[in-house]
């Protein structure tokens, strides 16, 4: 179980932000706000009283299950970040046999169809299966597991996953998947949640069979872990991106008068609100990373 204490939260990000400041990033007066944030936020009854929530991790098919109908409305903002350049990479390969790994509601899979792509979407989700297979009718969608993909060896030009491997304990398995099935030439394109943003709280919520909250299981995978095993698999590395990062040097909303924690099913997206100034700091990183990896011909 993982046990998550508003107050805790909130002092994490001024920490972050103090780091920032301590490096140089920011002026005495933003320190001494932020000192002077922290100590409010300890004299808070709302924040020193709250006994926390203990979440359970669950997996990604409960998870999907439950984010099937609405996965694409209203949009996840990670898209507007990993589109643009994914859009571009994939715009320059020529079209052939296209695998769209953990393909969801078929969100890359349309955009590949659209390109001229002939192609094949594996996921773990019946649900998600469902309106991938409603929203591009001429694709081939399995039911399988992407560690153990359902392709013969060399069958795909191009292998496309978004938004899916930070599930997933060790990227090794999975890369040397992706390299099997691909052809020699053929290319890689991966979008992914951020570490960065991931140790701040950015994990998809699942939650228990009565409701209880819970968090879909979500590892840290730092840019060295994916050269690793793309590497092992024998990749080459074309291209990375990390979309996002930059710090908003608009005046912050000031703070509320009056700490309210509200409904664990808000966090952590409503406690930022509560330390505005603190958060937009803290969480100045990269909201997504984009790789592309090829297989030498």
């Amino acid at each position: 179980m993982i046990y998550q204490n508003p107050l805790a939260y909130l002092l994490g990000l001024e920490g972050l932000a103090l780091l920032r400041a301590w490096g140089g990033d920011f002026d005495e007066g933003f320190v001494r706000r932020r000192l002077a944030e922290v100590q409010k936020l300890l004299d808070a009854e709302a924040l020193a009283g709250h006994d926390g929530v203990l979440v359970a991790r669950n997996d990604t098919r409960t998870g999907y299950a439950q984010w099937a109908a609405g996965y694409d409305t209203p949009r996840n903002s990670l898209f507007d970040f990993d589109e643009p350049v994914m859009h571009e990479i994939i715009d320059a390969l020529p079209p052939g046999e296209a695998l769209d790994a953990c393909c969801g509601t078929g969100r890359y899979a349309e955009y590949l169809a659209g390109r001229g792509h002939r192609v094949i979407g594996v996921d773990s989700s019946p649900d998600m299966l469902e309106r991938a297979r409603q929203r591009v009718p001429s694709g081939d969608f399995r039911e399988a597991d992407i560690r153990t993909l359902p392709l013969p060896d060399r069958s795909v030009d191009l292998v496309v996953s978004a938004l899916a491997l930070t599930h997933l304990p060790d990227l090794g398995p999975v890369l040397a998947e992706f390299a099997r099935v691909l052809r020699p030439g053929g290319s890689v394109v991966i979008s992914e949640a951020h570490c960065e943003i991931v140790v701040r709280g950015s994990v998809p919520h699942a939650l228990g069979p009565d409701g209880e909250p819970g968090l879909t299981t979500s590892y840290r995978h730092r840019p060295g872990d994916y050269v690793r095993a793309a590497l092992a698999a024998g990749l080459q590395v074309r291209r990375c991106e990390e979309p996002g990062g930059s710090y908003d040097q608009s005046p912050p909303p000031p703070p509320p008068a009056e700490y309210q924690v509200g409904d664990w099913a808000d966090w952590p997206w409503s406690l930022l609100e509560l330390i505005p100034e603190a958060s937009r700091a803290a969480w100045a990183v990269p909201s997504t990373i984009i790789w592309h990896f090829a297989r030498p011909s």
